[in-house]
């Protein structure tokens, strides 16, 4: 009895054995296939990817740039395209000049047409460039440009020819090619040649003029004329007199100058004053 009770028992262990296989590699074959989770619902959620930030164009200030350009009146525009043929003394398509200084000529009828009637501009059909008065490209031209100009020449006509113009004037002046002088009512420079063959003709009324001056023989009244012509004197007698007097300094006599006699070897410098020197001694 007791073996037929353990023989039952063991075929029960054996048969439940079994069954549990069975259900064990069904469960395998369930987990091969891809099946899809659920999140438990108090599970914290996946963090949200974070979003790109917005880039600024890097021509941002560039285009600001050109939109008050394009914006700006017609005149400034012009400003800005003869700046850059002053500077460069190239010759520029519109194109270029766009992308050298935003202006649109092409894109402004008015821009167009301004820098086309320009005096200052050179336009032949494709390309502007920049016209001066005189056609210029260095010393020589430049000297050769005053001396046709026996009467003078305003330096303002020439100071855009070329870069470098304003600095060979002075070298001319300083190796004694050209006069550099101001007019004193124009506050102009006007540069003359320096050529002791040119002569130089002077107006019969300037010759008057010239004979009926009589200069004060006092350097105090001569002063005072200086100041009301609008001139400042070099000197100021008025104030040296007076530390004079106060120091207790007599002034200096000055030495007597000899009558020198004009001859024909003597070195003339009024000699657009002819009837000055006919009784020559020889």
């Amino acid at each position: 009895m007791d073996l037929k009770d353990s023989l039952s028992k063991f075929k029960q262990q054996q048969e439940r054995c079994q069954s549990s296989l069975a259900s064990i590699a069904a469960s395998q074959a369930s987990t091969a296939r891809p099946k899809h989770r659920a999140q438990p619902i108090n599970a914290p959620s996946a963090p949200a990817r974070p979003s790109q930030p917005i880039k600024f164009s890097n021509d941002t200030e560039r285009l600001q740039h050109l939109n008050s350009v394009r914006k700006s009146p017609v005149g400034a525009q012009i400003k800005l395209v003869i700046e850059l043929l002053y500077k460069t003394r190239q010759a520029f398509t519109a194109e270029q000049i766009n992308e050298a200084t935003y202006v649109d000529i092409h894109g402004n009828k008015a821009v167009f047409d301004s820098l086309r009637n320009n005096l200052k501009v050179q336009y032949d059909g494709r390309r502007f460039s920049y016209k001066s008065k005189h056609d210029l490209k260095g010393k020589d031209q430049l000297l050769a440009l005053v001396k046709d100009h026996r009467e003078g020449l305003a330096v303002v006509e020439v100071k855009d020819a070329y870069p470098t113009v304003l600095e060979d004037l002075q070298a001319l002046k300083a190796a004694g090619e050209v006069w550099l002088l101001s007019n004193m009512d124009s506050q102009e420079d006007i540069v003359y040649p320096n050529d002791l063959k040119v002569k130089i003709k002077v107006d019969d009324d300037l010759k008057e003029l010239f004979r009926g001056i009589e200069l004060p023989r006092d350097m105090v009244d001569i002063e005072k004329e200086l100041q009301k012509n609008g001139m400042k004197p070099m000197t100021n007698t008025t104030k040296r007199r007076a530390a004079a007097q106060i120091h207790g300094v007599k002034p200096k006599a000055k030495p007597k100058k000899k009558n020198r006699e004009i001859t024909k070897r003597t070195k003339l410098t009024n000699a657009h004053l002819p009837e000055l020197f006919q009784n020559l001694n020889p």
